[in-house]
C-alpha cells in the first residue's frame, strides 16, 4: 500500500514528461495552422484579384 500514498503520486506526476511533450506538440500545430490559415488567406485575395483582372479582360474583349 505504500506504492498509492500521496507522496508517491506526487513524484510520479513530477517525473512525468509525456503531458509536457504533448504541451509542446499542441502549441507546435497550433503554430503551424495560424501560419497556414493566414498563408491562404492571402493566396485567396491575391487569387481573387487575378481572377478579377482576367474577367475584366474578357468582359472588354467582349464589347
Amino acid at each position: 500500500m505504500t506504492h498509492f500514498t500521496p507522496l508517491w503520486k506526487l513524484k510520479r506526476f513530477c517525473g512525468a514528461r509525456s503531458g509536457a511533450t504533448a504541451i509542446e506538440y499542441a502549441l507546435i500545430a497550433g503554430l503551424i495552422a495560424v501560419g497556414l490559415i493566414g498563408g491562404a488567406a492571402t493566396l485567396g485575395t491575391d487569387l481573387g484579384l487575378k481572377y478579377t483582372a482576367i474577367a475584366g479582360l474578357f468582359t472588354a474583349g467582349v464589347e
